[in-house]
């Protein structure tokens, strides 16, 4: 109950940037249920009075009204429809920025452990009901108990035995709503969670569908998504059984209603307890009172979905973010010494995985250009992501510049540090764009430097947009080597004093490896440089060059001192230039 009264008022608040049109949408819905109130009252003075006594003025002048009540009606719903979808749009828009905003600080461990689909799921479907429930909610609610209120007065003043019966009946309707409450709303819930799975299936198979033709595999992802597929449609069976469980049996209450007046009504004016108009009355009121229960009964599931969504929104703004110390230090440039000291780290330690770095001690000179090299699993990667604090240590201390990076400005530290990846990721939009990620204050005439020494000018010199042209989706309209290189002009225009080449040049033919390198080059002089390389060849000339593997640093120097050594720098280097 705590945590329902919690989320209601967590809901509530993003109704006060809006509150006056919000009081606008509720003003004009009272007025609604007024005038729906006074159409059975004036139809009895008709039947009753006029008709009979042949008061033609009279009738004109109630028809007249009648007339200009439905001109109003009309003005106030579309009030209604217009202002009150933009109220619930509105706080969508509010919803949607500050769910963005609050993705944008999540810690990396949260994306390793959540399917983009879901999360798009959630943003997107979730935050849709939402938006309909703020604005149909509380609209429809009001109505409906403003209306059903005034009917019940209206109908006491008819005749208050008749009313007594005929509203014995609701207490019946209000307990098999509550009985079917918790099993829709269990429904509901498993519902998102399927639809979320099956968004993130199908993002997944659109985003790889390249990969699934040049391996045949299009049928094992048709098998996938059955499966997902299959489950969307069990899942909306259940959901779908117990909405006709819970529409059918208020439907059958509200058949019954009409029995109940059509009964009751009939034996009361049968001796003569009400007349003719009074009866006519009742029934009219009787359709007035069953289209608000009607409303409420509808606007059952629609709550269900709003609320469902809205709790899925609220788990993730409830994720913590990225902890900031508020006083935390903000160098403005760093020199780039770089010290690991007893350093121990593992991915997803709530789920027991094993540890990747375990008491990792390393020197970085600022300045100096070091590699890092071995197999696969030894944590070259891992050790690159912990130096802009991607991820938290799990033990001991990183320094950069003598400060412990944990009492640093995240934004600082990183601002400090170009990131060059092996898997290049470019945003859907242009190629300018994409390279002024390195310095959005950059001028165009930095942007084309940082791509000539990225040996990718002439080429987008030659696109049909230039610099202008828009890349695609990930970059789908770029090759791997000039999507490399987009990604190396980035850091190139960022200019920071630390650089993490993490298989910067891997995407690279030989001819382009060679232009690149000469330039990385020139990018690391005099500055700490972190490179971390399979193809051996592209570190000879690094400062030192440290071999890592699971267990540690396994041994360290120059080029020409690890191969005298004759250890596991020699033996990886002949092993890949064994037949040149």
């Amino acid at each position: 109950m705590k945590k329902k009264k919690g989320l209601l008022k967590r809901f509530a608040r993003y109704y006060k940037p809006h509150i006056k049109l919000f009081i606008i949408d509720m003003c004009c819905a009272f007025a609604i249920s007024v005038f729906n109130l006074v159409y059975p009252f004036i139809t009895k003075e008709i039947i009753n009075n006029y008709v009979p006594n042949k008061l033609v003025y009279y009738l004109l002048s109630g028809a007249g009204f009648l007339l200009g009540l439905y001109a109003i009606k009309a003005a106030l719903n579309y009030v209604l429809q217009y202002w009150g979808h933009i109220v619930g749009t509105r706080m969508q828009a509010d919803m949607r920025r500050e769910l963005f905003a609050h993705i944008q600080k999540l810690p990396f461990s949260y994306f390793d452990n959540n399917k983009t689909g879901v999360i798009m799921s959630r943003m997107t479907n979730d935050l849709f009901d939402v938006s309909e429930l703020a604005h149909h909610g509380p609209e429809d609610v009001f109505l409906s108990i403003v209306t059903i209120l005034g009917a019940f007065v209206m109908l006491a003043f008819i005749n208050v035995y008749l009313a007594l019966i005929v509203f014995a009946c609701i207490p019946f309707i209000v307990v098999i709503a509550f009985l079917l409450r918790k099993r829709m709303k269990n429904t509901f819930r498993a519902m998102r969670i399927v639809q979320g799975e099956i968004n993130a299936d199908i993002e997944s198979a659109v985003s790889g569908v390249r990969v699934s033709r040049a391996y045949c595999a299009q049928s094992h992802e048709s098998e996938k998504f059955e499966k997902g597929n299959a489950a969307f449609v069990r899942a909306k069976s259940r959901q779908y059984k117990v909405m006709g469980e819970f529409h059918s049996s208020m439907n059958f209450f509200m058949d019954f209603l009409y029995f109940a007046v059509l009964l009751a009504g009939g034996l009361f004016f049968y001796y003569d307890k009400i007349d003719v108009g009074e009866f006519t009355a009742f029934v009219l009121y009787i359709t007035t009172l069953i289209a608000p229960i009607r409303t409420l009964v509808s606007i059952y599931e629609q709550i269900q979905e709003g609320a469902s969504g809205f709790a899925r929104f609220c788990e993730i703004m409830d994720e913590p973010c990225e902890a900031e110390d508020e006083n935390a230090i903000t160098p403005e440039v760093l020199r780039g010494e770089i010290v690991f000291e007893n350093v121990t780290f593992g991915y997803n330690k709530e789920d027991g995985a094993h540890t990747v770095i375990s008491g990792f001690n390393m020197y970085v000179p600022a300045g100096k250009t070091i590699a890092l090299v071995g197999p696969s699993g030894g944590g070259k990667t891992t050790i690159c992501h912990l130096i802009p604090r991607f991820y938290e240590i799990d033990g001991g201390r990183i320094t950069v510049d003598g400060y412990d990076i944990k009492t640093l400005n995240r934004q600082a530290l990183r601002k400090n540090i170009g990131v060059v990846q092996q898997d290049v990721f470019l945003f859907n939009g242009t190629v300018r764009e994409n390279i002024a990620y390195g310095n959005f204050d950059a001028t165009d005439e930095e942007i084309y430097e940082a791509a000539k020494k990225a040996n990718i000018h002439e080429y987008i010199c030659g696109l049909p947009e230039g610099y202008d042209t828009c890349v695609g989706e990930r970059g789908v309209k770029l090759s791997g080597g000039q999507k490399q290189r987009i990604s190396i002009a980035r850091a190139f225009l960022k200019n920071p004093p630390v650089l993490i080449l993490d298989e910067a040049t891997s995407a690279l033919d030989n001819a382009t490896e060679m232009l690149i390198q000469d330039a990385l080059s020139k990018l690391s002089e005099g500055r700490t440089t972190l490179v971390v390389a399979h193809r051996l060849s592209t570190v000879k000339n690094a400062d030192e060059i440290i071999v890592i593997n699971p267990e540690g640093i396994e041994e360290r120097g120059t080029h020409e001192q690890l191969m005298q050594k004759n250890g596991a720098y020699k033996k990886l280097y002949d092993y890949q230039f064994k037949n040149l």
